[in-house]
């Protein structure tokens, strides 16, 4: 179990965690930085970030302008969550779930996981034919005014869920936006009752957001299962009359049914090169990246 200070522990690599604090610096505000920026926003010497970002340019983590001296991230940080997704169990149980709730409806449909007080998106299906936002895999909102975030606090008890909601930063991105605790834990029991949750444009205007609990095989809510649609085609009435059911349904089959071998192959990475002139068998390729 960590500790509830880990810096203290003689286990504690800070070199590691400063170069860390060194990736996540950069983000949509500050794509690139050059080195006294790097060091700034981290709180570092001008000295240690150029030693950092020395280092990172060499692993390929960061790539640096010729000409600028400006640092941003390389495509290379993606590879530890593609091994991340690719490597998910549930992920791997929910997919040909998700693709079936998602042809079915025509509604865009995502899976989101708990992280510290936000969910995080890591499998998503998009409709065809409405796309209200765009929401990347890896996406983060506030577990306060995310559906998922809802339907996975309806899991918990109420203390552990008011302590969650106490400590998150409570933006009104909205008008919509809920950011009272006890409004929102009612909004939490409620979901718990109705074994659903509803957020109506709260973290994006006219986004009218569904989700249901995905639970474990020991019961325990693990996660949330999210629908989408807009709330200038839906009704939020017609909406839960539509959509709940097929995801309740969709959710019982994720938490209880692995989906058969079939189902599963268009989800699995593994190349196959053609059989041979002399009808011998196929030859697996390693995955990319290994």
């Amino acid at each position: 179990m960590t500790s509830a200070n880990p810096e203290s522990s003689t286990l504690y690599v800070q070199s590691l965690a400063t170069g860390m604090s060194v990736l996540k610096a950069f983000n949509t505000q500050r794509s690139s930085m050059s080195l006294p920026e790097i060091a700034s926003a981290v709180g570092i010497s001008k000295s240690a970030a150029q030693r950092f970002a020395f280092t990172l340019e060499a692993l390929g983590m960061l790539k640096k302008d010729p000409y600028s001296k400006r640092y941003s991230l390389s495509s290379s940080n993606l590879e530890s969550g593609y091994h991340y997704l690719q490597s998910h169990p549930l992920l791997e149980r929910a997919n040909p779930y998700l693709l079936d709730l998602n042809q079915r409806t025509g509604e865009t449909v995502n899976l989101a996981e708990p992280a510290g007080d936000c969910m995080v998106y890591i499998g998503r299906f998009s409709s065809l034919v409405r796309l209200i936002m765009h929401m990347p895999i890896g996406q983060r909102i506030p577990m306060f005014c995310a559906s998922t975030g809802r339907a996975y606090l309806s899991g918990q008890p109420d203390e552990a869920v008011r302590a969650i909601l106490e400590g998150s930063d409570r933006v009104r991105y909205t008008p919509q936006t809920v950011t009272d605790v006890d409004a929102l834990l009612a909004l939490v029991r409620q979901a718990r009752e109705d074994g659903f949750a509803c957020c109506n444009g709260e973290f994006y205007r006219g986004d009218l957001a569904l989700a249901v609990p995905i639970r474990d095989t020991a019961g325990n809510v693990i996660a949330g299962l999210n629908l989408s649609v807009s709330s200038t085609a839906w009704t939020v009435k017609r909406a839960i009359s539509k959509f709940v059911p097929s995801m309740l349904e969709t959710a019982r089959l994720i938490s209880t049914t692995p989906p058969n071998p079939a189902a599963q192959r268009p989800f699995r990475t593994e190349l196959r090169m053609p059989r041979d002139e002399a009808g011998g068998d196929s030859v697996a390729l390693p995955q990319p990246g290994s």
